[in-house]
């Protein structure tokens, strides 16, 4: 059962409709499934469209938020929870915990970083659940084409091409989630360094 949710998303007031409209269509999927959000607290962009559209479904909705940002006046005003964190880190580590899996919209800087870092997260274990990328207008193609030539180039393992999951579209993210296995957190093992004739050998090697 998927009870809750982390979204990744971008916060700029200039984003293209296109994203837009796939926002408030994956968040009415959310909130039709009765599938509770944790997010960055924005209050425009996708993150707020997500949380204006599953509000008006009475849906429930989480923002995590440092401190320096609130300050700020980027805080949603109508969200019924707010955490209040001091770091970026402290704010990532918060929107994971205890969540049925990791959804990415498409976004500036700060989401690539915490996709990113979610990712490298569940290559160590410590993260297990499903991470699925919403790839509206192909906005992650070339991401997504960068993370392929890693694994050509072996500074990844062909293992670490089952972290993340791909929808083209929000109407197949909740079946990707729900047919996505658990991460086993031995695959650490796989991510480690170890020593070889004299040399280390990277999780690639």
């Amino acid at each position: 059962m998927i009870s809750k949710v982390c979204v990744f998303a971008a916060s700029s007031p200039a984003t293209q409709d296109i994203y837009l409209e796939a926002a408030r269509e994956m968040a009415t999927i959310l909130a039709n499934h009765h599938i509770e959000m944790n997010y960055g607290a924005g209050s425009v962009g996708i993150m707020g469209v997500m949380a204006d559209t599953i509000l008006s479904k009475k849906g429930r909705v989480t923002g995590i938020i440092p401190t320096f940002m609130h300050n700020m006046g980027w805080t949603h005003p109508h969200l019924e929870e707010v955490i209040f964190v001091e770091t970026l880190a402290e704010r990532k580590a918060r929107m994971i915990d205890h969540v049925d899996a990791v959804i990415a919209m498409p976004g500036g800087i700060g989401t690539l970083e915490e996709l990113l870092e979610v990712i490298t997260l569940k290559q160590l274990g410590q993260f297990l659940k499903p991470i699925i990328i919403v790839n509206t207008n192909d906005f992650y193609a070339p991401l997504l084409n960068h993370l392929q030539m890693m694994i050509d180039q072996q500074f990844m393992r062909p293992l670490h091409g089952k972290i993340w999951q791909v929808a083209s579209f929000p109407d197949e993210v909740i079946d990707l989630i729900r047919s996505e296995p658990d991460w086993d957190p031995s695959a650490i093992k796989y991510a480690a360094t170890e020593a070889n004739t004299g040399r280390i050998r990277t999780s690639g090697q």
